[in-house]
């Protein structure tokens, strides 16, 4: 796997990878992290157009993604003690 870019956002680390005639986008916030796999053929353009793809509105669901995932380990976290 290697990187082929990074975008950089205030909210989170997003990181593009490659591997397999796929491109990985990784997300990361503090503990937590997601990624999505597309194939290659399915974008246009490359990397460019996986920055395309990239729009305010998909990082938005991403980060709001974050905050369920972060209260859903917690519940659970809390659970074990």
């Amino acid at each position: 796997m290697r990187i082929l870019a990074e975008l950089p956002h205030p909210d989170c680390k997003i990181s593009i990878f490659g591997m397999n005639q796929k491109f990985i986008i990784k997300f990361e916030q503090g503990t937590l992290e997601q990624s999505y796999k597309i194939a290659e053929a399915d974008i246009i353009g490359g990397v460019n157009g996986v920055f395309e793809l990239l729009d305010e509105a998909f990082i938005q669901e991403v980060v709001s993604l974050f905050a369920t995932m972060r209260s859903s380990f917690l519940s659970a976290y809390y659970r074990y003690e």
